[in-house]
């Protein structure tokens, strides 16, 4: 069962009865009580498929154990938060950006993968009784009835791999359940939605031996952030179903991040779950006031647009002014309507069966209405409003995701199993 998280005036008074009370006593205020909509949020095992909070977790001002506030500190996930939105975890992201393909670069970015992913069980070590690794679809079961939150990983941009496949078991045995081949720009596995000229059409030759290796291993197939033809590779290639973590419908809003029709509900044939994200650049086209675009352009002119050529002193400020600059002229966000548009689209395009939400949380995620995961029980309200039933509810929330996982561990233990062919 779900921890809730309810006030106790009984215990906050004996904590003080050594201490004389003053006539009248003060007064304490009750915890609001939950909703009917907020009680059945609360009995769903609700998980997000991508969660960027891990970036958080080596930041001076960042306390997962405590409270924080998105309009102070930027950040959408911690504990407190994931009490009040009833999210009970999900895949827990190891994200390095891209850089240049030479040996240097990738041996830093692996080794940034490596110190990330320690990181992600490092939280779980430090708040063990809050909080849990799984390695199944059956320990997520079990750590969601035990009242804990659930730590899946998952790789986001396979970059630091290099030409190392091997890498991936390593990982794996670290926790890794999810890996995606590509991020913003292409790399040595595939073509990303957002570079500019294609390099490979799709999957390159070391993308397809990744593919085959993650089927072998048992980590779901990730194609968010990769090309439409990188998609239909996946899709032709894997011998289990996919998942888009945090991607969306090119239907609602014609963005290159988003897929066509065609190819969503490809993926949901093949058995695969689209899961929707809420990320406001990606829901709709949002115009920056002029003051943001005069700050931004100074920043590239001082610093210019390619992260992956500066050095960690140069990326640090580039960063912080980048912070300061967001304050002071925040971006332009979209909004929940916007989101659930994107939501509602995609579910009646390929049903309930086959869509998930991954919000991408600390990663640029959250729209006015949607602030931080706290909000969660909105999504809730609103699907039962469009007429979609609990059994449908529970899916989206994480039942189909759980299936695919399921799938695919399945496919593993097939394969380990299957008596070997000697030549």
């Amino acid at each position: 069962m779900k921890k809730f998280v309810l006030a106790a005036p009984a215990l906050l008074l004996a904590a003080c009865a050594h201490f004389p009370v003053q006539s009248p006593a003060p007064t304490t205020e009750a915890a609001p009580a939950l909703t009917a909509t907020e009680t059945l949020h609360q009995s769903f095992m609700v998980l997000d498929s991508h969660l960027d909070t891990p970036a958080n977790f080596h930041s001076a001002g960042y306390d997962f154990s405590k409270r924080g506030d998105f309009d102070v500190d930027g950040t959408h996930v911690d504990l407190p938060r994931m009490n009040e939105g009833g999210l009970d975890g999900g895949f827990w992201v190891i994200f390095t950006t891209q850089g240049p393909l030479d040996t240097a670069s990738t041996n830093a970015a692996r080794n940034i993968a490596i110190l990330r992913q320690t990181s992600i069980r490092e939280l779980a070590a430090k708040y063990s009784s809050d909080v849990e690794l799984a390695f199944s679809a059956a320990e997520a079961d079990r750590i969601s009835a035990s009242g804990k939150k659930i730590v899946f990983q998952s790789m986001e941009n396979s970059y630091p791999l290099a030409s190392d496949l091997s890498l991936l078991e390593t990982f794996y045995t670290g926790g890794l359940r999810m890996i995606a081949p590509v991020h913003f720009r292409n790399n040595q596995f595939a073509d990303s939605a957002t570079d500019v000229t294609p390099a490979f059409g799709g999957l390159s030759p070391l993308g397809e031996e990744l593919v085959r290796e993650a089927n072998r291993l048992g980590l779901i197939l990730d194609g968010s952030h990769a090309s439409d033809d990188t998609v239909r590779d996946m899709l032709e290639r894997s011998t289990t179903p996919i998942v888009l973590s945090h991607s969306g419908p090119k239907g609602v809003y014609d963005h290159p991040r988003n897929l066509p029709d065609d190819l969503l509900k490809a993926i949901a044939e093949d058995g695969g779950v689209i899961q929707i994200n809420a990320y406001g650049a990606y829901l709709e086209a949002l115009t920056a006031t002029p003051e943001r675009l005069a700050a931004i352009a100074a920043l590239e002119a001082n610093f210019g647009t390619d992260t992956s050529k500066m050095d960690a002193a140069t990326l640090a400020a580039f960063r912080d002014a980048r912070k300061a600059i967001d304050k002071a002229t925040p971006p332009p966000r979209s909004t929940f309507e916007k989101f659930m548009e994107h939501l509602l689209y995609t579910l009646k395009l390929v049903g309930p069966d086959h869509v998930g939400i991954g919000a991408d949380w600390d990663g640029g995620g959250g729209v006015d209405g949607l602030k931080d995961v706290a909000d969660l029980p909105k999504v809730t309200a609103a699907l039962l409003g469009a007429g979609y039933t609990q059994e449908d509810i529970a899916k989206i929330w994480g039942g189909n995701l759980m299936r695919v996982m399921r799938e695919v561990e399945a496919a593993r233990t097939a394969t380990l199993t299957s008596p070997q062919v000697l030549n």
